[in-house]
């Protein structure tokens, strides 16, 4: 009865967790580029009172073993990179990609960084960046004032028209053997680590990279119905788990009972 209720305990710390990983995924349905995540569980160890083909005398096999678990652990957040749907906002300057890849962005401590958020700005100085601040790697050209007829190409070229004629650049994206590998560090950014795999550096539209759309913000893939499913599936999970807290309680006082 002690296991029954530390596995149901384990359980509903579980979905504890599953709760919090469903509450961020909506909170972050507005999110540009957001990718929604999904929690892993494993269970944890047996308890074998005997295991099959084990010998049980005269020549004769244990057909089947004798276990029992000792509850479920949460192991792995995996992130969905299912494309996000397209909407249309005007901006010169907003850019969404259309298929594998990710915007390269430095970090204030001179670090890379990647996001598929492609509300880019630009400062005083022309250089375009994040909404926090941070410049556009990968070979944006900066668009000093004065600027008109910005366009992107899907394939990442960009031109602009200033007083002195027209300028060109190359804007260049990355993508990882292993995306579910990167760490998410907020603000809309990952960083690489060493389950991701290094950045591989490409053209959009080209070799398996993914189109740029200007004038387009990719949204979140959060399903807000599907997250409502799973949001009634946790809750009730919780709620059989508490269940079997109180049968294994109850059987505790009853056997507790027969000693008076």
């Amino acid at each position: 009865m002690l296991r029954a209720l530390y596995s149901a305990a384990s359980g509903m710390q579980s979905q504890q967790m599953n709760l919090d990983v469903i509450s961020n995924n909506l909170a972050n349905v507005n999110t540009t580029g957001f990718k929604m995540s999904r929690l892993q569980f494993q269970d944890t160890l047996y308890q074998t009172t005997h295991a099959a083909g084990s010998q049980a005398g005269g020549g004769n096999m244990v057909p089947a073993s004798l276990q029992v678990g000792q509850g479920a652990v949460p192991v792995a957040t995996e992130r969905i990179w299912t494309q996000g749907d397209m909407t249309q906002t005007g901006g010169t300057l907003d850019v969404a990609i259309q298929g594998t890849g990710f915007f390269q962005v430095q970090l204030a401590d001179g670090t890379l960084a990647y996001t598929r958020d492609g509300a880019f700005k630009r400062d005083a100085q022309g250089v375009v960046m994040t909404n926090d601040g941070h410049p556009i790697q990968g070979g944006f050209p900066t668009v000093p004032a004065g600027t008109t007829n910005i366009n992107i190409s899907s394939s990442g070229e960009v031109s602009y028209t200033t007083a002195s004629g027209t300028t060109t650049g190359q804007l260049q994206i990355v993508r990882f053997m292993n995306p579910g590998g990167l760490d998410a560090i907020g603000h809309n950014l990952y960083k690489e680590t060493g389950a991701s795999g290094t950045p591989e550096l490409g053209t959009p539209a080209a070799n398996g990279f993914g189109e740029l759309q200007q004038g387009s913000l990719e949204l979140s893939n959060v399903s807000v119905v599907q997250e409502m499913v799973n949001l009634i599936l946790a809750q009730r999970a919780y709620e059989v788990n508490s269940k079997a807290v109180q049968a294994a309680d109850e059987m505790m006082q009853q056997s507790n009972g027969l000693m008076r």
